[in-house]
């Protein structure tokens, strides 16, 4: 299924909303601002590319699996709102990477998301960001990503 909105207009086909993996819902609006759970990339309910970056998983393989975060957000946030023109901007991404011992490429990692992030919304699309090193994430995923937009 093709995005509505700016998804579209990058010519991106946004993947099927994954199911929550637990007690959660899979975004929260309150006021002017959407929350999206953090995501793993995945496909037919499994994880892709699972693993440590720095032991197995390289840097551009993790960068693509942000990137599929990302991409699995947008899904959320369009099926949450109807479409992703009511997205005003992305306020906040937060990257979690699961690192082997003296792996430091975190930012080049989340990039993947941001870069996205940027390519469909242009400059509302830049945000702030974090990106950490964490030492194991859900179902052995090598990469984790939550979003924060603003909406109309």
């Amino acid at each position: 299924m093709t995005a509505g909105g700016p998804a579209q207009g990058a010519g991106l086909e946004l993947p099927a909303p994954p199911s929550p993996a637990g007690l959660y819902a899979p975004c929260v609006v309150a006021g002017p601002l959407l929350f999206v759970s953090g995501q793993i990339a995945v496909a037919g309910g499994k994880v892709l590319n699972p693993g440590k970056c720095g032991a197995g998983v390289s840097v551009e393989a993790a960068a693509a699996l942000a990137r599929q975060c990302a991409l699995q957000a947008l899904a959320i946030v369009r099926a949450e709102l109807g479409s992703l023109d009511q997205v005003r901007r992305v306020a906040r991404v937060a990257g979690y990477v699961a690192s082997a011992e003296g792996f430091t490429d975190h930012p080049e990692v989340i990039n993947g998301a941001s870069q996205l992030l940027i390519d469909v919304f242009g400059e509302a699309g830049r945000h702030a960001r974090i990106a950490l090193g964490v030492a194991e994430l859900p179902r052995g995923a090598a990469v984790e990503v939550e979003f924060l937009f603003e909406v109309a």
